[in-house]
């Protein structure tokens, strides 16, 4: 298994290791980087307009830190996938499938736990459907989820009936509306010294914190990292290929049908076409995070950073008064910038 993925088992007087450490370093800390300078752009090109000065301020932090939160939270369990060295297309439609089921089960009168319960679930499913599909025709990942891409969008377009599910605005509960809340009020923090973001927010933070932790501390971690680097070798060193793959692809769906409940969240209702293209800002958010297409690399705190980084992007722009075809150009120029650094990375590995 490549040490550079696992510092835990790097030997401190080994100068190759260490060179490894510092590339390693550099890797993780570059998002939050570009991160910082492009806050740092925009907050002085917001500054210098006459009138404006609304960039840099809490209540535009929250609303970047909720907007960002359906993204981030269904690009860890995309991170886990791509480590592992797949890929899924299915998850945009996979997230309005599972926030549709969500309306679907409280318009039937069901109570609003067991609707958040039936949504993940169908996310869980549906990651589970690709990671079996991907490990018993071993049909490389691309195809599969681009298939069952379009499988869950008529699933979802089947339990609508072909339209938007509404359920009775009394039949959601303020706790869930309260996920994406961008005035969120504070009911629950300990002190003023924690920012008062949307308890969505702080869920994606914590899950986040478990999920990294997942993937340093234990053998499934080790596994993923193995399976992505070279999944021949993982095979021959005794790992059940097909079995981590599913389980990858399932835990990859449990992140999409917990977003999806963001976006039922923020829309308050179930659109089967309203995560169509989501998936490729969530695969964005791990390119961008330093995440290889290759397998084999990724990390949380890059993931999380990625989102973010395309949330202000997105803030900004609109405060400069900047269209959404400049937005969307913008975000793929740094996404081509990003999958071309990574390709030059691996040729230097390499040479």
């Amino acid at each position: 298994m490549n040490s550079q993925n696992h510092p835990a088992g790097m030997s401190a007087a080994n100068p190759a290791t260490a060179a490894q450490r510092l590339r390693g370093m550099v890797s993780l800390l570059g998002p939050l980087l570009a991160l910082a300078i492009v806050i740092a752009f925009f907050g002085v090109a917001d500054w210098r307009q006459e009138g404006k000065d609304t960039f840099l301020t809490h209540q535009n932090f929250r609303t970047i830190a909720a907007q960002t939160s359906t993204v981030a939270v269904a690009a860890l369990g995309m991170t886990v996938i791509i480590i592992a060295g797949g890929i899924d297309l299915s998850a945009g439609t996979a997230l309005s499938l599972s926030a549709t089921v969500l309306a679907f089960t409280l318009l039937k009168g069901y109570s609003a736990p067991l609707a958040v319960l039936a949504a993940i679930g169908a996310g869980c499913l549906a990651g589970m459907v690709n990671g079996v599909l991907i490990s018993a025709l071993r049909v490389v990942p691309f195809i599969v989820t681009l298939g069952t891409m379009t499988i869950y969008l008529g699933l979802a377009k089947r339990i609508a009936n072909e339209t938007t599910v509404r359920p009775a605005l009394e039949s959601v509960p303020s706790w869930l509306a309260s996920l994406v809340d961008t005035s969120p009020r504070r009911q629950w923090l300990i002190g003023e010294w924690l920012p008062n973001l949307a308890n969505g927010v702080w869920l994606a933070l914590g899950l986040a914190v478990l999920l990294a932790l997942v993937l340093r501390y234990t053998v499934f971690g080790r596994y993923v990292f193995a399976l992505g680097s070279n999944e021949s070798t993982a095979r021959l060193c005794g790992i059940n290929v097909p079995l981590v793959k599913i389980a990858v692809y399932t835990l990859g769906g449990l992140f999409v049908g917990i977003a999806g409940v963001y976006q039922f969240a923020r829309l308050s209702i179930g659109n089967p076409t309203s995560g169509v293209g989501l998936e490729l800002k969530v695969i964005a958010a791990v390119v961008i995070g330093g995440g290889s297409l290759t397998g084999g690399r990724g990390s949380i705190l890059g993931t999380l950073a990625g989102a973010a980084l395309m949330g202000v992007i997105a803030s900004g722009c609109t405060l400069l008064g900047l269209s959404n075809p400049e937005q969307d150009m913008i975000i793929g120029g740094i996404i081509v910038a990003a999958v071309t650094v990574d390709q030059l990375r691996q040729r230097r590995l390499a040479a």
